[in-house]
C-alpha cells in the first residue's frame, strides 16, 4: 500500500520532521522529545509520516496515544493514508495475538493502561511512543512502560493541564514549529477578527484544577444580563454565520439554546450527556445548515474539526491557556470562500492571554510555566484597564452627539477636590446620557428605546464608580445599574416635558 499521492508534506512540515529525525539518530532510545505546533498545522500529518519513515528505517514498532476515542479513530485513518498498518487497542481489546501483523499501534491512555496494569496483553519491540495532546498529564502513568523508548510528545500548548506537574520534568527538550502568524501568511491558517465585551469576573471562584468552577460560571453566565449580552453581540458580529459557542457549564448551554431558540435563530445545544448516535445527528445538522449555531461545553476542543465554522464565541472565561488557544482552534481552518473568522470573547480571555496569533516565547513557557502562571493579569486589573468604547453601529445610533465621552474617575476627582457629594458622579452621567438619547430622538418614546442602548456603557460606568469608592460587591453593583436606569428614564421624560 503506498502513501497517497494527495499527502504532500509542506516545507515547514518537511523541516519539523528532520529536526525531529536528528534527535532520533542522536538519541534512539530513553529520550522524551516534545514538539509543539499550533491547532490546525497538521499534527497527526506529521507524526504519521515519522512513523512511516521509523518503521522503515529500524523495523521497530510504534505505539500512538490519544486521550479521546475519536481521536484513535482519526489517527488511524491518518497512518492508513500514510500507508502503515495499524491496530486500534479498544475495550473491545482483550489480549493481542495477532501483533506480529502490525508495526503501529493506536491506543487510549486509559485502556492501554488498564490492558498493561491487568497483564492482559504485552507489546514487544516498540521503539518509539507518540503522545498526541501532550499537555493532558494522563499520559505519565505509561511512561514506565516504555521506558528504553524514544517518546515524542506532541501539542498545540507546551503548558501541562496540571501546574503542579510541569512538563519539563517529563520532557527534556522542546522543538517549537511555526507560528500561528506564519500559519497565516503562508495561507494555512485562518486569519482570526477578535472582538472582546467587558465582563465583570469578580463573582466567578477558582477551583482546585486552578480554573473557574463551573458552579460559579453557571450562575455568572445563565443571569439574563449576560443572555443578553450574548445574544447582542451575535447580532452584532456574527448574524447569519455558521457559530461555535463554548460555555463552562451544561445549564449555561442549555440558557443559551433557549435564548437563541426564542429569538429564531437555527441553533442546537451538545453536552456528553448526548448519545453517540445523538451527537453524529447534532454535528451533521451543524455541517449542512447553513447560518447554524452550535451551542457547547468542553466536548468539541479536540477531536472536532469543521472547517465551515465562522465564528467562535467565548462564552465563558478560562484560566487554561491550553484550552484557550484550542476553543479558538475550531475556526481557524481555511476554505477556498473562508480567509478569516471572528472570535467572540466574552470572558476577559483576550486580555489574560493575549490575542490568539500574538507571539508566544513556547521555549521560555516550556522552561518556567510557574513565572508564566504568575504573570498572567488577574481578573480585576484587567477589569480596571478595560475601557468602553461605543461600537461604531451604537454610534451612528447617537449621530446628533457630539459629547459621549465620560470620564468617571475624573469626575470623581471634582467631587472630592470640592467636597461634593460622590454620587454626583453618577447623576452628571445620567445627565449626559439623557441628553444623548432627546438629542437623537423624535420624542419621548423613541429616546426611550434609545436608551435601552446603553446598557453596556451604563454597565461599565457603574463599575468605574463603584471601584472609585471601593464598593464593588456584585449586588451593590445590581443596584446602582438598576437604579442609573430608572433615573435615566425619569430624566428623559423630565426633558421632553421642558421642550
Amino acid at each position: 500500500m503506498q502513501k497517497k499521492e494527495q499527502k504532500v508534506l509542506y516545507d515547514y512540515q518537511s523541516r519539523d520532521i528532520d529536526k525531529i529525525f536528528s534527535r532520533l539518530e542522536e538519541f534512539s532510545e530513553k529520550y522524551n522529545l516534545l514538539y509543539q505546533l499550533p491547532t490546525g498545522g497538521g499534527k497527526t500529518v506529521i507524526f504519521s509520516e515519522i512513523v512511516r519513515r521509523y518503521i522503515e528505517a529500524t523495523r521497530k514498532k510504534v505505539v500512538v496515544l490519544t486521550h479521546r476515542i475519536e481521536l484513535c479513530g482519526q489517527t488511524s485513518k491518518m497512518l492508513n493514508e500514510f500507508g502503515v498498518k495499524n491496530k486500534i487497542i479498544n475495550s473491545s481489546v482483550k489480549g493481542l495475538d495477532d501483533q506480529n501483523e502490525y508495526m503501529c499501534f493506536v491506543a487510549m491512555v486509559e485502556t492501554l493502561n488498564n490492558r498493561l496494569n491487568e497483564d492482559h496483553l504485552e507489546l514487544y519491540n516498540v521503539g518509539m511512543v507518540i503522545i498526541d495532546e501532550a499537555h493532558y498529564n494522563s499520559f505519565r502513568k505509561l511512561f514506565r512502560f516504555f521506558k528504553n523508548c524514544f517518546i515524542l510528545g506532541v501539542t498545540a500548548t507546551p503548558l501541562s493541564s496540571n501546574m503542579k506537574l510541569p512538563m519539563k520534568d517529563n520532557y527534556n527538550e522542546l522543538i517549537v514549529g511555526d507560528t500561528i502568524n506564519a500559519l497565516i501568511n503562508k495561507g494555512f491558517l485562518a486569519k482570526p477578527i477578535t472582538y472582546t465585551y467587558d465582563v465583570g469576573l469578580g463573582s466567578l471562584k477558582i477551583g482546585m484544577n486552578g480554573d473557574y468552577t463551573v458552579k460559579s460560571s453557571e450562575e455568572l453566565y445563565t443571569n439574563l444580563q449576560m443572555q443578553d449580552k450574548l445574544l447582542h453581540a451575535y447580532e452584532e458580529r456574527s448574524k447569519n454565520k455558521k457559530t461555535l459557542i463554548f460555555n463552562n457549564g451544561i445549564n449555561t448551554s442549555i440558557y443559551v439554546y433557549d435564548t437563541f431558540k426564542k429569538a429564531g435563530y437555527p441553533i442546537r445545544h451538545l453536552d456528553n450527556t448526548n448519545s453517540k448516535q445523538e451527537r453524529e445527528d447534532i454535528l451533521q445538522w451543524f455541517r449542512e445548515t447553513d447560518n447554524a449555531i452550535l451551542t457547547s461545553v468542553s466536548i468539541l476542543t479536540t477531536g472536532f474539526d469543521e472547517p465551515t465554522v465562522e465564528t467562535v464565541i467565548l462564552n465563558r472565561a478560562t484560566k487554561s491557556l491550553t484550552l484557550y488557544f484550542q476553543m479558538i482552534g475550531r475556526g481557524s481552518r481555511i476554505l477556498s470562500d473562508k480567509k478569516d473568522f471572528t472570535i467572540i470573547d466574552l470572558g476577559n480571555n483576550t486580555a489574560r492571554f493575549g490575542l490568539w496569533n500574538s507571539e508566544m516565547d513556547w521555549q521560555s513557557i516550556f522552561r518556567s510555566p510557574d513565572f508564566y502562571y504568575d504573570n498572567l493579569i488577574d481578573d480585576e486589573e484587567i477589569e480596571r484597564n478595560f475601557k468602553y468604547v461605543l461600537p461604531d453601529e451604537l454610534r451612528k445610533e447617537f449621530s446628533k452627539s457630539e459629547d459621549i465621552d465620560f470620564d468617571i474617575e475624573e469626575e470623581y476627582s471634582k467631587t472630592k477636590k470640592y467636597g461634593l457629594r460622590s454620587l454626583t458622579v453618577l447623576e452628571k452621567s445620567i445627565d449626559q446620557h439623557a441628553t444623548m438619547c432627546a438629542q437623537n430622538s423624535e420624542d419621548v418614546f423613541d429616546a426611550r428605546i434609545l436608551s435601552r442602548l446603553l446598557d453596556q456603557d451604563i454597565e461599565y460606568r457603574v463599575r468605574r464608580y463603584s471601584y472609585c469608592i471601593s464598593k464593588s460587591t456584585k449586588n451593590y453593583r445590581d443596584w446602582l445599574e438598576e437604579d442609573y436606569k430608572r433615573k435615566l428614564r425619569s430624566k428623559i421624560n423630565q426633558l421632553f416635558m421642558e421642550q
